[in-house]
């Protein structure tokens, strides 16, 4: 499935007509939020890649377990939404942010905790069973 981000450079129809031009033998289905794609995997990847290279900061990628259309979990055949499209409707609220850490990379140094020794951990081990002990 291919998300398209807020603030993204494409529309979903644009992207359903880019990926349509590929001329790559795999099934495109438009959707809300961007297009769903079935086929051979190398087939797929290769379109994904070359949807992610118009827009890398607002077009996302996410993995389906099951094929566009699929009668287990398409809206059409079961009524009312989809399984997995709240999370969807949630994950894509996280997407500007997203994009944001994207465009604006910092560095950031992460330091290591010090481990502490054995004898020091069975201080804190034997303090906090003292605390527990005195309720």
């Amino acid at each position: 499935m291919i998300i398209l981000g807020p603030g993204c450079a494409v529309s979903s129809k644009e992207l359903l007509n880019f990926l349509h031009l590929l001329e790559l033998p795999i099934n495109i289905r438009l959707t809300c939020y961007g297009a769903n794609l079935n086929g051979t995997p190398e087939h797929v990847m290769e379109a994904v890649q070359k949807a992610r290279a118009i827009d890398p900061s607002h077009i996302f990628i996410k993995f389906r377990g099951f094929p566009p259309g699929d009668p287990r979990r398409c809206r059409a055949k079961r009524g009312g939404a989809r399984e997995g499209f709240h999370q969807i409707e949630a994950e894509y609220k996280l997407l500007q942010d997203v994009s944001y850490a994207l465009e604006h990379p910092k560095h950031i140094d992460i330091t290591v905790p010090e481990k502490i020794s054995v004898d020091e951990f069975i201080e804190v081990v034997n303090s906090v069973d003292a605390e527990t002990n005195k309720k």
